[in-house]
């Protein structure tokens, strides 16, 4: 995360990864130790940084990402170009430090990497290379000079090893070179078939999973971490929390002390429908930020340091204080500049309408975050799924104007904004009563009547049922979510394999 120092990543990672059976400090030292055997010593208290904010180089990131996956000392690890970023001094350092320690644990490292430098190509114990999906050799690393020699390519002196088998191997630029491909792809199956065939065998002792955290310090370990990344991501909340005290100022203002004449019974109910609709829309601002965050768990879900479960849990539980706040302050400055029901109990309900639909909201942008990715495009889809269902949500339409086929079942009690708007009308009206104006009619009019009637607001049950049923969609979209997850977890690797299948092979030539 972009937020944190160098220091804090790893060490979560350590608390994310690191089994139970030792303490905090035996953690935080191994996540030191990692830290300095990566030569990140002296930016152990710099903030990562991305896009908003400078912090540690491109190189010193992937090695952070090195120490990541080095705390665990994992008996197999692979490394997708860990020099990527780094010049040819650190690079070696880099790479002789990550052979120390392979070396000291008994661990085996495959590394794929485009461009070594002779240093580093002299710390390669065996070598594979490929090209365009076929094996050209495969076995020690200092049989690669005969193996291409015997094949009438071998290494001119002065020239980086690398550098020439890349460079013969590679057809794309040199016509000449596409003869030497087919030689040899089947001269190293040819010559080398006896030595791999038996890195492939049967029996063996049997590799135990090395036991991690446990779900509940997963758990508190992801709910920490977030929570300190919202708190210093400005764009997250903090922003958004502005934005909410500047319209909640709109909103008081322009209905300041509405009063209780028949004219205000329209402007109440505008006011809430705003509240339920407009002022939860607001909660697509955070999706840039979420979408960073679902691409941290997707690459540490896929390495195996926690799970799905434990990643929602904490995502909801840190996100629960920043929304909180955003319904109690902005929502409190709105509620008593328009002049609603002064009773605490009354404004309490408010606020946790408010929250939960702000809450709603963001596990419906979690479940467009799982399916779009992008955030351009995830935004641009919760806007629109929103947009639907303010339409549907009983204040544009009244509920028994709206179409019956699709619009009123069931799209009118899928929207949250139905119970929403219900909940507050309830809330607001009940036990008031106005002047009537109508030609005709008594001289008052109850709030009772004016929900019957004028809302249509479904009376059979009370405000209380309103807001269990958004708790209830609160818990089905984070549920929603968690199950999409992973059901693309299990259907993606099938639908690349018949891909792949269905896909011809065409020839490198």
């Amino acid at each position: 995360m972009t937020t944190l120092t160098v220091r804090e990543a790893v060490y979560y990672s350590a608390q994310l990864q690191l089994p139970d059976s030792m303490s905090r400090s035996e953690k935080r030292e191994r996540a030191e130790a990692t830290i300095r055997e990566m030569g990140l010593e002296g930016a152990m208290d710099t903030r990562i940084g991305g896009w908003a904010s400078k912090g540690i180089s491109g190189g010193q990131k992937r090695r952070v990402s090195i120490c990541i996956e080095l705390l665990t000392r994992p008996q197999l690890l692979f490394l997708d170009e860990p020099t990527s970023g780094l010049d040819s001094a650190a690079s070696y350092h880099v790479m002789d430090r990550i052979t120390r320690l392979a070396r000291r644990e008994g661990m085996t490292v495959v590394a794929a990497i485009h461009q070594p430098s002779s240093e580093v190509f002299e710390l390669f114990h065996g070598l594979c290379l490929l090209a365009y999906g076929r094996t050209v050799f495969f076995g020690p690393a200092s049989m690669t000079n005969e193996f291409f020699a015997s094949n009438g390519f071998p290494c001119p002196s002065l020239r980086n090893p690398s550098d020439h088998y890349l460079r013969t191997i590679n057809k794309d630029f040199e016509q000449v070179t596409l003869t030497a491909h087919f030689t040899f792809v089947y001269c190293s199956f040819a010559k080398h078939m006896n030595s791999t065939s038996g890195l492939c065998v049967k029996g063996g002792d049997v590799v135990k999973k090395r036991n991690q955290a446990s779900f509940m310090t997963q758990t508190l370990a992801l709910t920490g971490r977030s929570f300190v990344n919202m708190y210093r991501d400005l764009g997250y909340y903090w922003l958004r929390f502005a934005i909410y005290i500047a319209l909640c100022l709109c909103v008081g203002t322009i209905y300041h002390d509405v009063g209780h004449s028949f004219g205000s019974i329209q402007a109440r109910g505008s006011m809430l429908m705003f509240t339920a609709a407009f002022l939860t829309f607001m909660a697509i601002g955070g999706f840039p930020s979420f979408v960073e965050d679902m691409k941290i768990f997707g690459r540490e879900r896929l390495n195996g340091h926690y799970g799905v479960t434990a990643f929602t849990i904490a995502n909801t539980l840190s996100a629960t204080p920043y929304l909180a706040l955003i319904s109690v302050i902005p929502g409190a400055m709105a509620y008593y500049l328009v002049g609603l029901q002064s009773s605490i109990d009354h404004f309490i309900y408010f606020a946790l309408v408010l929250f939960m639909c702000m809450m709603l909201v963001e596990g419906l942008m979690m479940i467009v975050a799982s399916i779009v990715p992008d955030f351009l495009m995830g935004i641009i889809t919760g806007a629109g799924i929103q947009g639907v269902m303010m339409l549907n949500g009983g204040f544009f339409r009244l509920p028994n104007d709206l179409p019956k086929p699709v619009w009123r079942y069931p799209m009118y009690y899928i929207a949250f904004h139905k119970y929403a708007n219900q909940g507050f009308y309830k809330n607001e009206f009940l036990g008031l009563i106005f002047p009537n104006n109508q030609a005709g009619g008594p001289p008052t009019i109850t709030g009772d009547d004016i929900l019957r009637e004028t809302w249509q607001v479904e009376m059979g049950y009370s405000k209380w049922i309103d807001l269990a049923i958004l708790f209830g969609m609160v818990v089905l979209y984070r549920l929603m979510f968690l199950g999409i997850v992973k059901t693309v977890e299990k259907v993606k690797p099938i639908l690349k394999k018949s891909l792949m299948v269905r896909a011809p092979h065409k020839s490198p030539s």
